[in-house]
């Protein structure tokens, strides 16, 4: 069966993104860069895979992508209407409309879609890259977390998981860091 993977970077107080919306205070490294490039590069966005020279390279772990609204929609301010072109592409808003084959909205239940994703033959893991309220519901199904947790505090701002207290455990399996102190870590539901 296939697994929900909730690959995502943090900084050490828990904030995916700023209040508003914005990711850029993460200090990403050259050395962060080519993990990525190298380990997951189908979380590359479309438009910049030639620039990290993935542009060719297979789906190693997901073929599915899931995003909510907030993190679809920097993309597509800049006019960018299928940013992971790669892959089959979810967006979970009830208010959202996206004139692109490329881009499924969902509307309904994401728990829903999720259990029939995970059920389809076949295929590779689905990543669930963004939000917080996003990730605060599909909680329940959440196979794997895989945290890149930047050195840097942000204050406020989208946290990590959203929603009500709902204590979960997971497990540490693998532990990476890199020279600027950005360390990547993978847990497995216990």
């Amino acid at each position: 069966m296939r697994k929900l993977v909730y690959y995502i970077g943090a900084s050490i107080d828990g904030r995916i993104a700023g209040p508003a919306d914005e990711t850029d205070f993460y200090p990403l490294s050259d050395e962060m860069i080519a993990w990525i490039a190298a380990t997951y590069p189908e979380t590359l966005p479309t438009h910049l895979r030639g620039h990290f020279g993935v542009e060719d390279a297979p789906n190693e772990s997901f073929d599915t992508v899931l995003m909510g609204r907030g993190t679809y929609r920097p993309g597509l301010d800049a006019g960018i209407t299928s940013p992971y072109a790669h892959l089959r592409q979810y967006v979970i808003s009830s208010t959202l409309k996206i004139d692109d084959p490329a881009v499924h909205v969902e509307a309904g239940d994401p728990l829903a879609l999720v259990r029939a994703l995970k059920a389809e033959e076949g295929g590779r893991d689905i990543w669930l890259c963004g939000g917080g309220r996003l990730a605060g519901a599909l909680l329940p199904e959440i196979d794997e977390i895989v945290l890149k947790r930047y050195p840097v505090v942000a204050g406020t701002g989208v946290p990590l998981f959203g929603g009500p207290f709902n204590p979960t455990q997971f497990v540490p399996t693998e532990h990476v860091t890199m020279k600027n102190g950005t360390q990547v870590t993978w847990f497995r539901r216990a």
